[in-house]
């Protein structure tokens, strides 16, 4: 039995959930998500708690299944109480960024400008034109969007110019001359 499926969901105030054939959906102040439950994984809510059910612990999905399907709708309700925010930072000499509309506007090297349209559900913006910002109730959406930016020019191995994630760390590679020997 998984260690982290046992754990039962607080359900804080101000949030809804409801189960109905096969998905759960948690309803709050930022919005509503939805999720398909995976068989034989079941959702029991008592006493303002949800209990994530394996009825066949010996199966090796089952398992796998216990612990995940937990964490899921603990970051559904997460999200729909706070919502989630990441931020990426641009390096770079004459890199930036720019919003027109809901449309993300970036220089970052190329001979062209690039243009990235955000899905529903997620807000991108500017907190200045070198500090880009991912908002959304959907964890994996807003997860996955700042990884399409990213990939848009990741950082290089020898001056860090690119985008990068706030807390990225970067282990830059000396120079060519940097390891010649006189």
């Amino acid at each position: 039995m998984s260690r982290i499926g046992r754990i039962p969901i607080q359900i804080p105030a101000g949030v809804s959930v409801k189960v109905q054939d096969g998905k759960i959906f948690v309803k709050g102040p930022k919005g509503e998500l939805s999720m398909n439950l995976t068989p034989p994984i079941s959702v029991k809510i008592e006493d303002g708690k949800i209990f994530v059910m394996n009825p066949k612990p010996d199966e090796r999905k089952a398992k796998a299944l216990h612990g995940t399907t937990r964490a899921l709708i603990n970051n559904m309700i997460k999200g729909v109480v706070d919502g989630y925010k990441i931020e990426l930072d641009i390096a770079g000499i004459g890199y930036r960024a720019d919003m027109q509309g809901d449309t993300l506007v970036l220089k970052v090297g190329y001979s062209h400008l690039v243009n990235f349209k955000p899905p529903s559900g997620v807000k991108v913006g500017l907190r200045s034109p070198v500090r880009i910002f991912v908002e959304g109730i959907d964890k994996q959406l807003v997860g996955q969007v700042a990884a399409d930016i990213r990939a848009i020019r990741p950082p290089d191995s020898y001056k860090g110019a690119g985008i990068k994630y706030e807390d990225e760390v970067l282990n830059l590679k000396p120079g060519k001359a940097k390891g010649k020997k006189k």
